[in-house]
């Protein structure tokens, strides 16, 4: 499974590791993420979702709903 957030669309970044003398090599930034099953009261149902938890803090303040139906308009969840 893709280390990508199923309601945001975040993924992990490319860049460089700087050493003292200034020597760059590639490294990725990946994105924090957890697996967190949501409960769906609509649906009467249990859905497990891989977010970033910057999402999660987004659904603590929104909720899980209006999250679930902007991701859907973005086509990040279907």
């Amino acid at each position: 499974m893709s280390r990508v957030c199923e309601l945001t669309g975040k993924k992990a970044m490319v860049g460089n590791n700087v050493s003292h003398a200034m020597n760059r090599t590639k490294r990725k930034f990946n994105a924090n993420l957890i697996k967190k099953r949501f409960f769906l009261p609509e649906e009467d149902k249990w859905v497990t979702l891989k977010v970033s938890t910057s999402a999660l803090k987004t659904i603590n303040k929104i909720g899980i709903s209006a999250m679930l139906k902007d991701a859907r308009s973005n086509g990040f969840y279907k």
